[in-house]
């Protein structure tokens, strides 16, 4: 066994390492405000969110993966591929480590600052500053600061469209029978689309525009259909008022978290199956190609890592943005998760790895303030700020360190 095989099955278990803390900390904010809403207990948000998480990783994740694997430093610029094989093992292992401190003192941080800074780290270390692709980082580190704005500001709009359309209205029930079947074809709409343009097997299907509108509109058609049929059966009695709302909406936010959760998985598992995909090809040809297929097992060990991290430790995270930022209730919690999920789907889709935890927390913060400044806790949305700033530089040293240690041992 050469070097190239002990890294590379080192890296299975650092890929591993990285995907189990992911899921305990990025991939729970998926039913966090689910959770804290009183819809699912959090022993079935973590059986929900093991499995989406794995179906999203598994059969929607291969796209993102390009671009954390290849995209923040050039490996031209690194001439020994041992280096880069070192690297990417290094990087695996310092935001492992980060990522699971920061799950076990339930602070919620991004993998995918995580993941980037580390590699980021070993980068400037192996070949210089010139090494590392700035354009790249750039457009990164833009997609950290959009996501919690555009998941705030649809939040916003959600929430705030939900108050005006049912809670001003003096027929709550009558109103909110009335759009949630409309939010749940419009949350369709968005899943069938990202089906069809992202996943290997919508791909294959080479649909036109029109066929792909088609098949959307007759979806989300029908779960409007199935959606009047269950809110008529749901509440009955329209004098219910303000609980009749919050019934409906929970039946439709246990929805909406599903949805996040899938796009979760898709978007994250590049954190973690990203590098030893690199590994793995440096393995096999002694180089870092340009293009290659991401193997399928490597991509079922980042949705195993993910789900069972979601089961071991994934109930931390969820009391942090759940229940200490704003005070959620059903309504609130799906206008949370709507804006999140298509955030995160949109951002997947573009192949930009977006942080999910950014827009969890977006999501949250948009629908406090859609009542408020005063229902939002800021000395706690400050900390949480803070953790984020402190990941990439704490994730970078780290990587450094390793890569030095390795580094001196093997050469």
């Amino acid at each position: 066994m050469n070097i190239y095989d002990i890294f590379f099955f080192l890296s299975l278990g650092a890929g591993f390492l990285m995907a189990f803390n992911l899921g305990a900390n990025d991939v729970a904010n998926s039913m966090a405000s689910a959770v804290g809403a009183k819809a699912i207990t959090v022993r079935q948000a973590v059986f929900i969110a093991g499995i989406l998480n794995f179906v999203g990783a598994v059969f929607l994740g291969s796209h993102v993966t390009a671009t954390v694997s290849k995209g923040i430093i050039n490996p031209a610029q690194i001439s020994d591929p041992k280096l880069i094989m070192i690297g990417m093992f290094s990087a695996l292992l310092a935001a492992g480590i980060w990522v699971l401190i920061a799950t076990l003192t339930s602070l919620p941080v991004s993998s995918t600052h995580s993941i980037v800074g580390a590699i980021m780290g070993f980068g400037l270390v192996a070949g210089g500053p010139s090494v590392v692709n700035w354009a790249k980082i750039g457009g990164i580190v833009l997609s950290w600061i959009i996501s919690p704005f555009a998941a705030a500001a649809i939040a916003y709009l959600v929430f705030s469209h939900i108050r005006k359309t049912i809670f001003f209205s003096r027929q709550f029930v009558r109103q909110a029978k009335r759009w949630g079947p409309r939010w749940m074809a419009i949350t369709m709409c968005l899943i069938v689309m990202s089906f069809l343009y992202k996943t290997p097997v919508g791909k294959d299907l080479h649909l036109s525009f029109s066929m792909t509108l088609l098949i959307t509109l007759t979806a989300a058609g029908g779960i409007w259909l199935v959606g009047r049929h269950m809110v008529n059966k749901l509440v009955k009695d329209e004098t219910e008022g303000a609980e009749g709302v919050e019934k409906i909406f929970r039946k439709i936010q246990i929805g909406t978290s599903c949805y996040v959760a899938l796009s979760q998985g898709a978007n994250d598992v590049a954190n973690a199956i990203g590098p030893v995909a690199a590994i793995y090809l440096i393995a096999r040809e002694h180089q870092l190609l340009a293009t290659a297929e991401v193997p399928m097992p490597i991509l079922v060990l980042g949705g195993l890592g993910i789900a069972l991290g979601i089961a071991v430790l994934g109930h931390k995270v969820m009391g942090t943005v759940g229940d200490r930022i704003t005070q959620l209730n059903n309504t609130r919690g799906f206008a949370v998760d709507f804006s999140a999920a298509t955030t995160v789907l949109v951002a997947s889709n573009l192949g930009l790895p977006v942080s999910t935890t950014h827009a969890a927390v977006g999501g949250v913060v948009g629908v406090g303030l859609a009542r408020g400044f005063s229902a939002v806790d800021f000395g706690v949305l400050g900390k949480i700020v803070i953790y984020w700033l402190l990941t990439v530089p704490i994730a970078a040293f780290t990587s450094i360190v390793i890569f030095q240690l390795l580094r001196w041992t093997i050469y």
